[in-house]
């Protein structure tokens, strides 16, 4: 049963009752997992496991609130700037597809040939027998892309940095990374065994000073940054930690998740940004399913780095090799990208224009640079998914952010913008989102 109300309360006190709530429960679950016991039900039984009691928790305290869940929207189409689910058509900023690629004709067509000549899978991996002609081609034209050696695709963009890093370094080793990074990341730290120490957001002075601490306690030294930020929408001061790697002696990592395709003139990300060589960075990752309309990632950097990998991480050596219409429709992008900076300066103008209508009114954007990820930062997070599902019913869908992914008071919808929208759609977005805000 849905109960929406709570007698002689006011709205705004009703939230903050259910939230406080909400969170005592949450922490007598965590509680409750602490305490010692013989063999307890939450250790045999997955409906008693502490995460998912959260997980109910969070749904009981939303529907309380009369908030259905704002994930797992069934989209009936290609999801760019407008996208249709149950029937009806919305305004869409929840959606990777930046260059307005995924859909494209020509990456549609590139996939269905590879089908035709290759099949859907290659049926094994590379170093066995699933070697294609296809995967080569996208991995000499990423390398030609970053002014590097070569590169090296993988099946799944997370699982690109968890066998990247757990692979490349151990318990001898330092990890130096954004506290921001992605889990991906942190799960391959994880997975290496190496020392891990984090410093504050694109803070390039304090890494420097865990550097000078803390370097010669280490065999190999790893700082691992991104190119934008995918919560933030802000990248780093890239030649600053270019210098730091070269004077303390390290490896420095780039994630070019979310930069790769969208930062620099023809969208060839942050070292076109910052017109550097692409040696000045050791190991540059990224992946095929945002701007390259695809699926899952890629390491370019010198030889060395590409033939170890591609020998020996786990990650690419026991996993089938990537299906050849996933490794087709990647390359036409890449080649679309290069061909067609238009739509590049589209996505800048659009991103600019999101940006500076949003801060005009009153709406807190962080730390966004503007160029495809914008956050609406609100608050906590019931009021994120309240304001998301009044968006939804004025047409306009975008996702709320939420605790644990964000700390709480930092709550937020984050609109991902695309080079297909419209200065009308940006418009009607922002004034929308404002008045939800302040109403």
């Amino acid at each position: 049963m849905n109960r929406k109300t709570l007698p002689g309360l006011t709205a705004s006190l009703k939230e903050k009752l259910i939230q406080q709530g909400l969170e005592r429960r949450l922490g007598q679950v965590t509680a409750s997992a602490a305490q010692p016991s013989d063999i307890r039900e939450d250790f045999y039984r997955f409906d008693r496991h502490p995460g998912y009691q959260q997980l109910r928790i969070i749904a009981d305290g939303a529907a309380r609130l009369g908030l259905g869940s704002p994930f797992f929207k069934v989209h009936e189409g290609v999801a760019g700037a407008r996208t249709r689910i149950g029937g009806r058509e919305y305004l869409n900023f929840s959606s990777y597809n930046y260059l307005g690629l995924s859909g494209h004709p020509a990456v549609q067509s590139a996939a269905k040939q590879a089908i035709d000549r290759y099949g859907t899978s290659v049926s094994a991996s590379r170093p066995v027998s699933g070697e294609r002609a296809v995967h080569r081609e996208l991995e000499s034209e990423l390398a030609r892309a970053y002014g590097v050696d070569d590169a090296v695709a993988f099946v799944s963009g997370h699982a690109t940095n968890v066998t990247t890093i757990g692979y490349l370094f151990g318990p001898r080793d330092l990890i130096v990374h954004d506290e921001f990074v992605h889990n991906s990341s942190l799960q391959g730290i994880q997975l290496s065994g190496a020392r891990r120490l984090s410093f504050p957001h694109n803070d390039w002075a304090a890494l420097d000073a865990l550097l000078k601490e803390h370097r010669r306690e280490f065999e190999r030294t790893l700082v691992l940054i991104e190119g934008i930020y995918g919560m933030d929408g802000d990248f780093p001061d890239l030649p600053r930690f270019v210098d730091l790697k070269r004077r303390h002696k390290c490896f420095l990592m780039i994630d070019e998740a979310h930069s790769f395709g969208v930062m620099g003139t023809g969208g060839f990300g942050i070292r076109e940004h910052f017109s550097l060589p692409g040696d000045a960075v050791d190991i540059w990752m990224g992946t095929l399913s945002k701007t390259l309309a695809g699926c899952g990632g890629y390491i370019a950097g010198e030889t060395a780095l590409i033939e170890h990998l591609k020998f020996l991480a786990p990650g690419f050596l026991y996993s089938v090799g990537m299906p050849p219409p996933v490794a087709a429709s990647a390359l036409a992008a890449l080649r679309l990208l290069a061909a067609e900076p238009s739509r590049v300066a589209a996505l800048h103008e659009r991103g600019a224009q999101f940006h500076a209508l949003a801060r005009e009114a009153g709406i807190d954007t962080g730390s966004s640079a503007g160029i495809a990820i914008i956050p609406a930062i609100v608050g906590s997070s019931t009021r994120a998914a309240r304001i998301s599902a009044e968006l939804m019913r004025r047409g306009i869908n975008v996702q709320p952010i939420l605790y644990p992914a964000v700390p709480e008071k930092l709550a937020r919808l984050r609109f991902f913008i695309c080079c297909e929208h419209t200065e009308a759609d940006i418009r009607e977005a922002v004034g929308a989102l404002a008045s939800e805000i302040h109403s």
